[in-house]
């Protein structure tokens, strides 16, 4: 009887180490498809995101005032040379452009 006792208890043995590898296997199998899961869910995540901002983008695009830029373009020529950002509405002295002879920047 002692060796039957030690026969089953090492065939026991072997099964549970057996069975722990096989649940070690299904684990790291359980594990790839979750992570892969995951992926598969942030890329969803930052697509949806991505749409979604330019969908936001399309919406509230923003427009120029045209009828204002024409309307202050018009009243610039009316009250004398056209100017810039730089020189302001009123333009800049042609007379101040010459460099010692009767033609613009001295040519």
């Amino acid at each position: 009887m002692g060796v039957t006792a030690a026969v089953t208890a090492v065939v026991g043995t072997a099964y549970t180490v057996k069975r722990g590898e096989e649940q070690k296997k299904e684990q790291a199998k359980a594990l790839a498809e979750q992570k892969k899961a995951n992926t598969q869910a942030q890329v969803a995540a930052e697509k949806a995101e991505s749409r979604a901002d330019m969908e936001y983008n399309r919406q509230n695009q923003k427009q120029a005032n045209v009828s204002s830029i024409v309307s202050e373009s018009e009243q610039a020529g009316k009250t004398g040379a056209a100017g810039t950002m730089l020189t302001g509405n009123m333009g800049i002295d042609p007379n101040l452009l010459k460099l010692g002879k009767n033609t613009l920047l001295g040519g």
